[in-house]
């Protein structure tokens, strides 16, 4: 584990070598899982203010659920508490579109591309497949291991890209330059350490 201020990050996130290998998971984290992606409070506002710029690009499964239960769901584990997006009957983001080869996309991404707003998506979809978990005193940064990202991972063994590098722009938008200038610096340490 490496601590950065108050961040606490896994070591999977140094070690692992990881690549979206889209050709060979089809988006599957966008209709799989066992809920939604995880927002926080200023994205909830921005999927509120900007609804009507995404509502075009989604599905009518989507648009029904969004209609329904809005554009965020409460989600409980022990003694966490957090928001994600909903979930069309308990499977895909009720953001999701589909491109012509049946590959999972975004309906925000679609619009923000579109230069209809300029909020991309969610920064946990950002940073995936690293999850962020808050806690009283501390920020937990891991690796979310999952069957469907096998792919990714020979991919980035094949690239030589370590996840921390793959995931880059979604660690400086969530903590910034400096974090992540930081965490490069123990990365290279860490893994230098290891090789010996």
């Amino acid at each position: 584990m490496i601590l950065i201020d108050d961040i606490l990050i896994s070591d999977d996130i140094i070690e692992t070598q990881f690549v979206c290998d889209l050709n060979a998971c089809k988006g599957a984290c966008c209709v799989e899982g066992d809920g939604g992606a995880p927002l926080e409070k200023e994205e909830i506002e921005i999927l509120q203010r900007d609804l009507d710029k995404i509502l075009p690009y989604l599905t009518v499964e989507g648009k029904k659920v969004i209609e329904e239960q809005g554009v965020f769901t409460v989600e409980k584990e022990d003694e966490y508490t957090g928001y994600a997006t909903p979930l069309i009957n308990g499977g895909a983001c009720a953001f999701v579109t589909f491109r012509k080869d049946g590959t999972a996309a975004c309906g925000i991404e679609d619009a923000y591309n579109d230069e209809k707003m300029n909020f991309r998506k969610p920064v946990s979809c950002h940073l995936y497949p690293i999850r962020v978990k808050n806690y009283d005193k501390m920020v937990a940064v891991n690796y979310d291991e999952w069957d469907i990202c096998k792919a990714a991972c020979v991919l980035g063994k094949r690239l030589q890209m370590p996840l921390y590098k793959f995931v880059k722009d979604g660690l400086i938008r969530k903590f910034g330059q400096e974090f992540y200038d930081v965490l490069e610096q123990a990365a290279k340490a860490h893994l230098e350490e290891k090789a010996k």
